[in-house]
Order: C-alpha cells, then structure tokens, then sequence
C-alpha cells in the first residue's frame, strides 16, 4: 500500500486516496474485475475534479448571487407571471440542458423589474459553470465600462477575440441607464462578435421597440437586435414585482395592538 499511496500522491488523486482502501475491501468482496475496480476509483476522481472545477468557474463568473432553476418556483413563481405550466416545462426546463450553448444561440429575457429575469440568468449561468463551460456575467453599465476601457487602450479586438473563448456571457440590466453612441458602437461590437461564435444570455427591463431609446442610434440598434434574436430562445416574464409583492406582504401583516404588546 505504501507504493500505491506514493503513486497516487504523484498523480494529485486526493480523492483516490481517500476512498482506494474502501473500494478495494468491497472489490475483493463482491469479486469485482480489474476494470470496474479501476473505473470505480476513477470516476469518483473524476467527479471530485468536476465539482471543484465548477466552483472555480462560478467564482471566476463573477455573479451577484447564487441561483439555480429548481428554486425558482419558491423565489419567483413563473405561475405569478401569467406562464401556463406546460410553458414552464419546455421553456425553461429546455433551457437549463444547456443545448442552446452548444448550438451558440442565446436567451433574451424581457420583463419588469423583479420578475425573476436575473435570477434565472444567474442560474443557467451557474448550471453552465457546473457543466464545465466558462461564463462572464456583468451588468450592461459593466459590460459598456470594460468594452470603453479596451477601446481607449486600443485592445478592443484583443478583447473580443477574448471573450469568444468564452461559451456563454451574460448581460444584464439593458434598459435601467441610457448610453452615448461610443457605448451603443461598442455594444453593437460585443454582440456582433458572439453572432454564431458564443452564446449570450440578455436581461431587459425594455421591450425592443424601447431599444432606441437606450442606445440613441435606430441604425445600430437593428442590426444588434438582428443578431440578437436569430438564433435565440425569447422569453417575456409578465407581473408585479416579487420584492414588492413581498414587501406588500409584510405591510399588509396586522399589527398588534397596545394592549397586547403590554399584556
């Protein structure tokens, strides 16, 4: 044992050290071949090296919290938005497969503000993460700020070049603050560079007829919504705010009186 325990130090399989002399005593028990020994051994390294692979790219997406699709219903019920369950089924569950990275197309999510856009934009950011793809989130004033700062610095295409390396980036927040035409230019690039080369999940609290008026520049902002929505999975999330919703909640709780808080 003290050769095997050398030879997997050298290999850096922390996990095989760990579990070797259990899975050995229950190969020898159930009279397992060489080769399922082996695969069960491997397996478990291999697993151990996925999940920490994916909390290393969750880290490095840089997200603004922790979401994932099956909590959705509990913090954001679609059924609060007007979405009939079978909807929900082949939409959003679709989605979460992650095929629409492989086949480099993307998700737009069009909705008022706390209806839950963000949170599942987080969450098959993460479930991308997981998977083994590398992500970017950043807000759009986010995504504007480092495209202006690779253009002054005159590595924009560098930059570009980049992020397709990158399957998936997510933006969100289009609409909340309006910007110049050097912004409107720069994003038309971003999202020129990813047409057909990587995915890109959108967050708007805008419909498209109100793009315009974001970017400033009608010329531009067709042929960025064109790319956009080509190959793209559109989703419109309807209703009241859940923050809201829940601060009306609170509110509405009845208030004890003098008397009971005394007695």
């Amino acid at each position: 044992m003290n050769d095997l325990a050398y030879l997997i130090h050298q290999m850096k399989a922390p996990r095989i050290a760990q579990t070797v002399s259990r899975v050995a005593e229950q190969a020898r028990n159930e009279s397992w071949s060489y080769e399922d020994f082996l695969t069960v051994l491997l397996d478990q390294e291999v697993l151990a090296r996925q999940a920490q692979g994916g909390e290393a790219r969750i880290r490095a997406a840089h997200f603004p919290a922790r979401k994932t699709v099956e909590v959705f219903d509990r913090e954001a019920s679609l059924a609060d938005f007007g979405y009939p369950t079978s909807l929900r089924q082949q939409v959003v569950l679709h989605l979460a497969t992650l095929s629409f990275i492989e086949a480099r197309d993307n998700v737009i999510f069009l909705g008022p503000p706390g209806t839950g856009k963000t949170h599942l934009a987080v969450a098959l950011g993460m479930k991308a993460c997981v998977a083994g793809h590398r992500v970017q989130f950043a807000t759009a004033t986010q995504w504007v700020m480092r495209l202006v700062a690779a253009n002054h610095d005159k590595h924009l295409e560098a930059y570009l070049r980049q992020l397709e390396r990158t399957p998936l980036i997510i933006i969100d927040e289009v609409g909340y603050i309006p910007f110049d035409a050097e912004a409107a230019n720069l994003f038309f690039q971003l999202v020129s560079s990813r047409y057909k080369r990587g995915s890109v999940i959108v967050t708007s609290n805008k419909p498209f007829t109100a793009w315009g008026e974001i970017f400033g520049d009608p010329v531009v902002v067709a042929a960025m919504i064109d790319r956009l929505v080509h190959h793209a999975e559109i989703l419109s999330l309807k209703g009241d705010s859940h923050r809201l919703r829940d601060k009306k909640l609170t509110d509405h709780r009845p208030k004890p009186s003098a008397q009971a808080a005394l007695g």
